[in-house]
């Protein structure tokens, strides 16, 4: 498949979701692309393409960064505190799976971004 084709396609598609999306869908969009771009980045360390796996790898610390800033710091909240502090365990642990070239670091990521995203689920279909 043409490689500008398929981002053509993933960028409308990307365009549509958000178009209309709530704040919680938003995050969850998010999270999806973050769950993919870490299974980019899976793959290369496995297959030992380290500028590939760096540029996979910082796209993910960006989303991670993203999501936390997007977090009501100014109000005092356990769970937005909590999230903060796991966006940021996520985030560390990315950077030490590029320096160790360790695919299970990127791994726990995946399996916690996963069990977050599945709470997102639930309020928004509390939402509806």
């Amino acid at each position: 498949m043409d490689q500008d084709a398929y981002r053509s396609y993933h960028a409308i598609n990307l365009s549509a979701q958000t178009a209309q999306a709530s704040p919680v869908q938003l995050v969850i969009v998010l999270m999806d692309g973050l769950l993919e771009e870490l299974a980019r980045a899976r793959a290369h360390i496995e297959a030992k393409r380290y500028e590939l796996k760096a540029n996979s790898l910082d796209k993910c610390i960006n989303i991670l960064n993203g999501l936390s800033s997007a977090l009501n710091a100014d109000t005092p909240n356990e769970v937005v505190n909590n999230l903060g502090q796991l966006y940021d365990y996520c985030a560390q642990q990315l950077y030490q799976a590029g320096v160790r070239l360790d695919a299970a670091l990127v791994d726990e990521v995946s399996k916690l971004i996963t069990t977050l995203r599945g709470g997102w689920q639930s309020v928004q279909a509390q939402g509806n």
